[in-house]
Order: C-alpha cells, then structure tokens, then sequence
C-alpha cells in the first residue's frame, strides 16, 4: 500500500508550518501511525545546526525524515542555493527522496515559504501536481490573511490540486477583532474549511505536553480523512 501524503505550506513565511507540521506529526503518532516528514530545503542553518526537521522531532517525536538541501543564508531556497554555489535541488531528486519514505504510513512534506516560493527548481505547487497530493495550507490569524488565503487557495485550484484545509498556525491567546472575524470569513472567502488552530506558543512546549494537546487542535473527522492510510 502507497503512503498517504500530505504536503504543508503557508500563506507566507512565518505563519507556522513547522509547528503545525509536528502537530500533524504527533497527532499520526498518537493514534498509531507511522510517519515519514520530508522537508526538501532548509535554508538559514548552516550544516550540522538544528533545522525544522529537528525542530518537529523535538516536538512530536517523529525521527525518520529526510532534508535534501540546506543552505546557510535565511533566503528562498533558490537564491540562496545560487549565492553559495550550490546546484538548484531538482523536481526529479525531491520526487525520489519522498518516494524513498514509501514504507511509511504517512509522509508529510513541509514546504519553504509560501506556496511559489522555489525550493529548487520548482515550486510546492509544481511539487504537488507531480506527486498528486493534497495541500494543507497554514494562515495567519490577523489581518492581512484573506487575501493572502485566498489568492493561494486560488492558485492551488487553477492548478487543479486539492486544499486539504486551512490551519490558522499561531492563534493569539487574546485574539483581536479582525482575528475572529477571520475564523468566520476564511472559510467564506476560499471555500475551503478551517480544520484546526494551533496555540500561540506551542513550539516552545516540551513533547509530553505538545503530544497530548496536538490532536485537539484539529477536527477529528478532517484527521481521519487526511492522516490515516
């Protein structure tokens, strides 16, 4: 049996893909599903420094993943792969290495940046339509993120990909006005459904209690459909 994939992307940076990606992570875990997470490029670590990927076994648990290319500079993959010299990472060798995680479960694939953000030469988009995944796509909470969600979601339907769902990946502890009015008009504005939120802050909490909170912040049914093989 092939794996279920499900690839993760943002809005934009910093909206919390890698947090909602342990999330997903741990969730799997919890309910007896073997994982795989593949974040293709990281950029901004130099070698041997803790990237995402150590960031979501920090948080969930999860140890087989796989990085094809890291760069030093905190830039698009793309343009920091050409500063240091470094080959653009290929669609082929990313299709490869995903597959190479055939034998799990699950494999989850972080991307870098937004949704045409190029982690080589390709984009997440170009990515998905290869492979034929669905996106899950990760929103900020305030203002500014419907348009922001709704030209990806756009973008995801032009490409004929489906959206798996909208996680809002730092929900404020004390949410303003526009942030909860955004729970009611994100789905409205895409038409596509707000499965989760993720707490503001939960990437500093230590696994035990980021496991035992994860799976609460998605809806069950939206996991049953997207996490299970």
């Amino acid at each position: 049996m092939s794996p279920r994939l499900l690839f993760v992307t943002g809005t934009s940076t910093d909206v919390g893909k890698t947090v909602v990606t342990a999330a997903l992570a741990a969730t799997a875990r919890a309910a007896g599903i073997e994982v795989a997470v593949c974040k293709p490029a990281q950029t901004g670590m130099a070698s041997g420094e803790p990237g995402d990927l150590a960031e979501i076994t920090r948080l969930s648990g999860v140890t087989r993943t796989l990085e094809l290319a890291r760069y030093p500079e905190p830039l698009a993959p793309d343009t920091a792969a050409r500063r240091c010299g470094e080959p653009l990472l290929t669609l082929a060798e990313t299709v490869t290495g995903i597959e190479s995680c055939a034998d799990a479960d699950l494999v989850l694939v972080e991307g870098a940046g937004g949704l045409l953000v190029r982690m080589g030469e390709f984009t997440l988009l170009d990515l998905a339509q290869k492979m034929g995944a669905p996106v899950l796509l990760v929103a900020a909470a305030g203002l500014g993120t419907l348009n922001h969600s709704e030209l990806t979601t756009r973008a995801l339907a032009g490409a004929g990909i489906e959206c798996a769902g909208l996680v809002i990946g730092s929900w404020p502890a004390a949410p303003d006005l526009a942030s909860e009015c955004n729970r009611t008009d994100l789905p409205a504005v895409t038409g596509v459904e707000l499965v989760g939120s993720v707490p503001a802050g939960a990437g500093t909490w230590g696994r035990a209690e980021f496991a035992v909170a994860a799976p609460t912040w998605f809806e069950t049914g939206w996991t049953g459909r997207y996490l299970r093989p």
